[in-house]
């Protein structure tokens, strides 16, 4: 097997989490993995990028323009930024809740979600939108987003590992009294259809 993924979102959202899950299925299988992340300002709700790359001959944990397999976005307009990224018939797994920058709230330009989601649509032919805010209520929780993704983009098939393989990792990461929660949240795309 060999994937390239990158994970995008802000600050808090649990990119880095994330691609440590998918990092730990990877080694769970023996195989060769490479992960790197840019947080900068993450802390305060900045860009996070973290590059996971799977399978033998990676010499690099980044992900070069147009490599990408797959694009799992905790954050619609930080899945644009980085579509650069994405081969040519890659996948895209998003999240469609917001997070509104400071600087269109205090006078600059503004958050336009519909023309984010149109461009995305438009520019993605195999697209993934997770209902976030829906997801959040049914598990009573959105600190789970990382985990939602994870099990929708599972489902895809881009990612190429299982719902188990992931749920293992999970289950090596994540806190004993957290695991209820993190396994809906894996579950949750197998019974709610995301668009």
């Amino acid at each position: 097997m060999r994937r390239d993924i990158v994970l995008c979102g802000t600050g808090g959202q649990g990119t880095v989490l994330a691609s440590r899950l998918l990092a730990t299925a990877a080694m769970r299988k023996c195989l060769p993995v490479k992960t790197a992340e840019t947080i900068g300002m993450a802390q305060r709700g900045g860009s996070v990028l973290s590059h996971v790359r799977v399978g033998e001959g990676v010499a690099s944990p980044l992900v070069g323009s147009g490599r990408a397999d797959v694009i799992l976005a905790f954050e619609p307009a930080e899945a644009a930024r980085q579509l650069r990224l994405l081969k040519l018939g890659g996948a895209v797994v998003v999240s469609n809740r917001p997070v509104v920058p400071v600087s269109a709230v205090t006078g600059g330009p503004a958050y336009d979600l519909d023309a984010v989601m149109g461009y995305l649509r438009g520019a993605v032919s195999n697209l993934t939108v997770v209902d976030a805010d829906a997801a959040a209520r049914e598990l009573g929780s959105a600190k789970v987003l990382n985990v939602l993704l994870l099990g929708a983009a599972t489902r895809t098939g881009a990612l190429g590992f299982t719902v188990d393989e992931v749920r293992a990792a999970v289950h090596d990461v994540v806190p004993e009294r957290f695991l209820a929660l993190n396994d809906r949240a894996l579950d949750y795309a197998k019974e709610e259809p995301c668009r």
